[in-house]
């Protein structure tokens, strides 16, 4: 074993890379499955464009709170491996559902199975999207020098995996059905999964649960693990109710976001004043996702919509568009990763405030920018395709200046014993985010709930210049929050702080 244990491939763990591919394969599947998603709701289950944009932003704000409980439940009880393991087979049970399209219409029965597929993709990624890349960081020690290039190379997989699917996954579904499309999408998910499976011993014992005896012990004459699989199927069932009352989801969603508020609220009057500090600039930037990832996430869902039915596409199907997003990823995030550092050393640096205010002036702008290239050619020409590649640039950009920025200022700037509180919160932040996005996407469809060219050039334009006004706003207080930030004061601690990748999922992980 300790043989194995000396093996690296490119300098790396052996582990490293079936984390890469089991992540990249999941990757694959979800968003092959999301650049279908709107269509599928709209052509096939004959929804409106303002229902289906809710019930996506329902759908994908749901993906980022249940790794808030998955990642307790791995800490506590389960450990990571296992929490990963049960997640890819709920995610391959889900992907594969989908693919039963049965004849379409709100009528048909077999919508039930497509809720019942959605429920399993949302329980299995609470299980497996945090928790797979806590073990990339077990996989070093803490003082490790390769834990960022580690990172860099699981965030590469992420990216290639996004890519390929939007592609493989989009290309298939519009061109031969919906069922090769989503076919697709599982049998990514499945070599994952298999990936994962057979990667097990180079994982080297990492990942394991720290309270075996708990998993061991008999709760109503069950092994308490396998209850806790149980409890997780009855989630299923839960999940497939509340997914089609969006309604009452949002009402949820914005009690526990103020319940959650008021907690860490709470938590922060009890601390010294400078750790106190920090956590009012922690919550100061955790209040700007739902403002960013609202316009972002109109990519999958209204965006989605709008490149299909009015953009000049060459014929090339309006799903594999999302590709663009996670190819730009790629190229320009070791650009950007150079570029702090080399303002950093100049002391240039922006402050992380100022990153999220740049990052809402190019989200912001890249709609305006839209709107206008759609008005330049005239309402009875199809839009240039360039602009949706600019809209993608700057959206990519702005990304990058919030994403990973954020996820390393929630670990900086929280106090070791809220390091998880504080995570949560962001995850579900982005989670109100992406809801926020279902609500400008169903908007765009104006009173009779279908998108005009018209009226969503204007939600556009008004939503893309109110974001460019916050971002402003936000680089005029920037000063000010980085003086609650007390860098000065800022000192290691003893206690271990969560991993985080920097990707879009907070991002993409």
């Amino acid at each position: 074993m300790a043989a194995n244990a000396e093996r690296t491939i490119l300098g790396h763990p052996r582990g490293l890379f079936v984390l890469f591919f089991a992540e990249m394969w999941e990757r694959f599947s979800y968003y092959g499955m999301r650049a279908l998603l709107i269509f599928y709701l709209t052509k096939h289950w004959l929804y409106s464009d303002g229902q289906a944009a809710v019930i996506y932003g329902a759908y994908t704000s749901l993906v980022y709170i249940t790794p808030v409980l998955g990642g307790w439940l791995a800490d506590r009880y389960l450990g990571q491996r296992k929490a990963v393991l049960y997640g890819a087979v709920l995610l391959t049970t889900g992907h594969f559902l989908m693919a039963f399209e049965g004849q379409g219409g709100q009528a048909d029965p077999a919508i039930n199975i497509f809720w019942a597929a959605l429920a399993f993709i949302i329980v299995g990624s609470g299980f497996l999207k945090a928790n797979i890349s806590v073990i990339v960081g077990q996989l070093y020690p803490r003082t490790d020098v390769r834990r960022d290039g580690a990172y860099t190379i699981f965030y590469v997989g992420i990216n290639v995996g996004a890519a390929l699917g939007t592609i493989v996954a989009g290309w298939l579904g519009e061109t031969y059905g919906w069922a090769y499309g989503f076919g697709a999408a599982g049998l990514g998910m499945l070599l994952g999964l298999l990936v994962f499976m057979w990667g097990k011993p180079l994982l080297n014992g990492k990942g394991e649960s720290q309270n075996p005896l708990a998993l061991d012990r008999r709760v109503a004459g069950l092994r308490f693990e396998w209850l806790i699989y149980l409890l997780a199927l009855g989630a299923v069932a839960g999940i497939w109710l509340l997914i089609q009352y969006q309604g009452f989801y949002g009402q949820l969603l914005l009690a526990g976001g103020t319940l959650l508020l008021l907690y860490v609220l709470w938590q922060a009057s009890r601390l010294e004043r400078d750790a106190r500090e920090r956590l009012y600039a922690v919550l100061f930037l955790i209040a700007l996702q739902p403002v960013f990832w609202g316009l972002f996430e109109q990519a999958g869902g209204s965006i989605n919509l709008f490149t299909d039915r009015y953009v000049d596409r060459g014929g090339v199907p309006a799903s594999i568009f999302q590709s663009i997003n996670p190819i730009y990823i790629i190229l320009l995030g070791p650009l950007f990763a150079g570029l702090w550092t080399w303002l950093g050393r100049r002391e240039w640096e922006p402050s992380t405030p100022a990153k999220f205010g740049l990052a809402l002036l190019q989200v912001g702008f890249s709609f305006i920018l839209l709107v206008w290239g759609a008005n330049s050619v005239g309402p009875a020409v199809l839009v240039p395709v360039i602009f949706i590649f600019l809209l993608y640039f700057f959206q990519t950009t702005g990304e990058l200046c919030l994403s990973p920025v954020g996820l390393s200022a929630m670990n900086r700037l929280a106090p070791a014993t809220m390091a998880s509180l504080i995570m949560g919160a962001w995850f579900y932040a982005s989670a109100g985010g992406n809801f926020v996005a279902g609500l400008i996407g169903q908007a765009t469809g104006g009173e009779t709930g279908e998108m005009t060219r018209e009226g969503a050039l204007a939600i556009y334009g008004q939503m893309g210049w109110i974001t460019v006004a916050v971002g402003v706003a936000v680089l005029l207080v920037a000063p000010f929050v980085k003086r609650l930030m007390h860098l000065e004061t800022l000192r290691d601690e003893e206690e271990p702080v969560l991993e985080a990748t920097g990707t879009h999922e907070g991002a993409r992980a």
